[in-house]
């Protein structure tokens, strides 16, 4: 992929925000319905996502797609819905966490990667980038 496929700022803000917005009204929904999970739970469900990291060990294709699974936000979103639909508190709360996640790591600029390797995202590039 050229650079020019990562250079859309306008986009990349927009999505950054609502990165934030979601990240801030999934800790909000997990506040609301969380009245069993201690801090130190929470943070290593939240957290948890990044185990998908592992996928990296079988190359940068294998590893974005186990990140990508891991970090998309219809996955937090779906946990959160069955747990609503069939009462399992346990699992709107790990739904809630998991999508604020992904808004976290999506607000910090970390995107859903490319096969091209971890530093490219769907928001631009992330660490250091060589100098030309």
């Amino acid at each position: 992929m050229s650079e020019n496929t990562y250079s859309k700022p306008p986009v990349v803000i927009w999505q950054r925000a609502e990165a934030l917005l979601i990240f801030i009204t999934a800790i909000s929904v997990f506040c609301h319905f969380n009245s069993t999970v201690p801090w130190w739970a929470s943070l290593l469900l939240f957290l948890a996502p990044d185990i998908s990291f592992i996928g990296y060990i079988g190359g940068p294709k294998i590893g974005a797609f186990c990140y990508n699974v891991a970090h998309i936000y219809g996955l937090g979103i779906l946990l959160f819905a069955i747990g609503m639909i069939l009462h399992y508190p346990w699992c709107m709360l790990v739904g809630a966490l998991w999508l604020a996640h992904s808004g976290f790591d999506r607000m910090l600029g970390y995107g859903l990667k490319s096969p091209e390797g971890f530093s490219f995202t769907h928001l631009g590039m992330i660490g250091k980038q060589p100098k030309e």
